[in-house]
């Protein structure tokens, strides 16, 4: 019984200092906000590390704390709770639904100066609907419109997309009818959302009820509309019945704004059917035709992903021959797959064609061929290479040059690495402290050790001013 009652009272103790603490240090921060200076935050009198460290607190008060209100009430805040203040703790607070429910209550019957925002509502209802409080969702969309306060097109199609994502089409559809009620007209937004719920739940008799309807109200499908429903067939296997929406909304007069082949490749690629998709641009390419450069570049991505660069490569000349235009998106991932491979002199025909459609190449459009120089050991023909890029290209940045000292050890270069370590620092790049322990290591193993005292002091002399 003695050694219970001990151990009570060592718990009670722990607890009694560790609130102690807390409050200290909230007192303490509380009074520099207090006797701050004034700055840009609209007069508060509070310095911008005194405001944001004041919202960090009290949102981990909202996070964490039972008795938060409490807690809250003993934080002398009331000349710097406004809109913005609130807005932000909501924000940080995006996955604790009831929590930020309560911090909002608190809020507003603490300080009655306070008028909550639409920007604060919808901060909150989005918060609600991501962790399915759905009634304490709805009393506070009911606020909002007691208040004659919008719901916008964009909260509702985030809710609608919430209920469809928890398979709660039933609620997904009442929404979407109550929408007028809160003064939220029925956008092609809107209808989107309902469309994607409807998918979800592999609804596609409804999901093509849906769109039929959105026509007959004189709605226009645009892009979104027809990729939805043609992502979900595809999803489902279903290629014939996504063809033949195209073709019908086609025959009505309603074509997508891009052509109903890159939205079928699109489909396949996001449903994970890359050999179909390779089929089907096979055979558009046998016909002479080309896909859309954006449904190129996300077929080649997920082409190279899976290890076929060859074919890739042999594609994106099929379709270059054919009159296609790449972007610098495309020219990126060809580059970057051609110097995976070892396809140097390809890697840097396509990176010529590049500047010749007038880009001026960056940091991730020559660093694969960096790397795949040196790679091959051809390390002059790589320092040649980035001279040259240094002056045509954009200028390198810090992983440029971190790989490039890093590539330089692993072949014991070293003297070359501290070349690019003293560049660094002059570009005010600052080097990885790992950066600096390998060549210093290499100077010294290989006997180079005034070089390597000189690079030991590069490392501490700016750290130290």
């Amino acid at each position: 019984m003695l050694l219970s009652a001990e151990l009570t009272l060592v718990r009670r103790t722990t607890i009694f200092t560790s609130a102690a603490a807390i409050l200290r240090c909230l007192t303490t921060i509380t009074t520099a906000i207090e006797h701050g200076r004034k700055n840009t935050r609209g007069g508060r009198g509070t310095t911008n590390d005194d405001y944001f460290a004041t919202v960090h607190h009290i949102s981990n008060i909202v996070r964490r704390d039972i008795y938060l209100e409490r807690t809250l009430n003993k934080m002398r805040i009331s000349n710097i709770v406004n809109s913005e203040l609130v807005y932000r703790v909501l924000r940080s607070c995006c996955h604790c639904g009831i929590e930020s429910f309560r911090f909002f209550n608190w809020v507003r019957t603490q300080h009655p100066s306070y008028e909550p925002t639409t920007v604060e509502f919808e901060e909150l209802l989005k918060t609600l609907a991501r962790t399915r409080h759905w009634e304490t969702m709805w009393k506070v969309a009911e606020q909002m419109k007691n208040q004659n306060l919008p719901v916008s097109p964009s909260i509702v199609c985030f809710i609608i997309e919430h209920y469809g994502k928890y398979g709660l089409i039933d609620q997904a559809v009442e929404l979407f009818n109550k929408a007028k009620n809160f003064n939220c007209p029925q956008t092609t937004e809107i209808y989107n959302s309902l469309l994607l719920a409807l998918c979800e739940v592999k609804n596609f008799h409804g999901a093509y009820a849906l769109i039929r309807r959105m026509v007959r109200g004189g709605g226009v499908p645009d892009k979104r509309t027809y990729s939805i429903l043609v992502n979900g067939w595809c999803s489902a296997g279903k290629m014939r019945e996504a063809q033949k929406f195209l073709e019908e909304m086609s025959r009505k007069g309603f074509n997508p704004p891009v052509r109903g082949r890159d939205l079928l490749i699109d489909g396949l690629l996001n449903a994970g059917y890359l050999e179909s998709a390779k089929e089907l641009v096979r055979k558009m390419t046998k016909e002479g035709f080309i896909p859309d450069v954006e449904t190129f570049n996300s077929l080649a991505e997920a082409i190279c992903k899976s290890g076929e660069v060859d074919f890739c490569i042999d594609l994106y000349n099929d379709v270059c021959r054919l009159g296609l235009c790449p972007d610098i998106e495309t020219y990126k991932v060809i580059i970057t797959a051609t110097s995976k491979v070892g396809r140097i002199d390809e890697a840097f025909r396509i990176l010529h064609r590049s500047i010749e459609d007038g880009h001026k190449p960056f940091p991730s459009l020559y660093a694969p061929i960096l790397k795949g120089l040196c790679r091959r050991g051809q390390f002059d023909d790589a320092f040649s290479f980035f001279s040259d890029m240094k002056v045509k290209g954009h200028s390198p940045n810090r992983p440029v040059y971190t790989m490039l000292i890093k590539m330089c050890g692993r072949a014991g270069r070293f003297v070359e690495a501290a070349n690019y370590l003293v560049e660094m620092t002059e570009l005010n790049l600052w080097p990885m402290s790992q950066s600096f322990d390998m060549v210093t290591d290499g100077l010294k193993n290989c006997g180079k050790h005034d070089l390597a005292k000189r690079i030991e002091q590069l490392e501490i002399s700016p750290r130290g001013a």
